[in-house]
């Protein structure tokens, strides 16, 4: 049932961004710190952890499948509706920020592949096309 992983979901949400607004008062920030990220984490955790095994497994795990699926498109789509043209304004300060973290992300895309198990079978072991 999907309910079960609306309520995971919305447990999750509510502790990260909790714990969010915490780190913003302790840096003293007038922000959310990653509320939205750490609730993320938790709801990865919380569908993998064994003490919640018995909601994703049957009809309710499809509930928590589908929402943990959803979860990081939402977040992608938070993220791309932060105005640009104000940081762009903010000076090229801001700018060089953000261009060195898409370069340094697209450097370390070989380094990272390297450190995982290694490429990925196709099942059809290399006949035909996939």
């Amino acid at each position: 049932m999907i309910v079960y992983g609306v309520a995971l979901l919305s447990a999750c949400l509510i502790v990260g961004m909790l714990i969010g607004e915490a780190l913003g008062i302790a840096l003293n920030v007038e922000a959310n710190v990653g509320g939205v990220g750490i609730a993320m984490l938790f709801l990865v955790f919380a569908s993998n952890s064994e003490k919640f095994k018995s909601l994703t497994e049957g009809a309710a795990g499809s509930g928590i499948k589908f929402w943990s699926a959803m979860y990081i498109p939402i977040v992608v789509a938070m993220a791309a509706r932060q105005n640009v043209a104000a940081a762009v304004d903010g000076g090229m300060l801001a700018l060089s920020a953000g261009v060195a973290a898409v370069v340094v992300s697209f450097a370390l895309v070989p380094v990272l592949s390297k450190l995982g198990n290694g490429p990925i079978e196709d099942e059809n072991d290399g006949q035909g096309a996939i």
